[in-house]
């Protein structure tokens, strides 16, 4: 509230300010120079925060266990690809067979079960819209794009 009149103010006396100088106007030097050295200075901020994105990004390759997991419509469908036939889907639990302690909308009928103390490879994908496949404990939260092959790796330090 306080920022609009002052600028209101400051523009209605340049518009109606009949003060001009030639100099003022003919200065495309600095205007040159205080609009390229932003753009410069951006530059530098953006390159290091770039090449650390692409860092993490990069799974490495000593993934000892890969699961893939596809998201659809009212279940999510996951794949150890390490082993043969190892398949399943995993069904939200209704709200009427949940037990004490349960959560909510989260707990389902099947869990994906991870190894401690290995590197675990997740490619995530989805069959028909966007889709958010998260494990806050881990730290992990990607998101699954029809079309698109997601990865992210991490690893469970703690059972449970």
């Amino acid at each position: 509230l306080l920022i609009t009149p002052l600028v209101g103010y400051l523009t209605a006396s340049f518009m109606l300010s009949s003060l001009t100088s030639r100099y003022i106007l003919e200065q495309q030097t600095i205007e040159t120079v205080w609009t390229i050295l932003p753009a410069i200075i951006l530059i530098f901020l953006a390159l290091p925060s770039l090449r650390l994105l692409y860092l993490l990004d990069e799974v490495g390759m000593s993934c000892l266990l890969t699961i893939k997991a596809t998201g659809n419509q009212w279940y999510w469908g996951y794949e150890y690809s390490d082993f043969k036939g190892m398949e399943f889907d995993s069904y939200m639990l209704p709200e009427d067979t949940l037990e004490a302690g349960q959560y909510r909308l989260l707990e389902v009928d099947r869990r994906m079960v991870v190894p401690t103390k290995t590197d675990v490879r997740m490619l995530i994908t989805s069959n028909d819209v966007i889709h958010s496949w998260a494990v806050p404990s881990l730290g992990v939260k990607v998101d699954a794009i029809p079309g698109r092959l997601n990865q992210t790796s991490f690893m469970a330090t703690n059972e449970g």
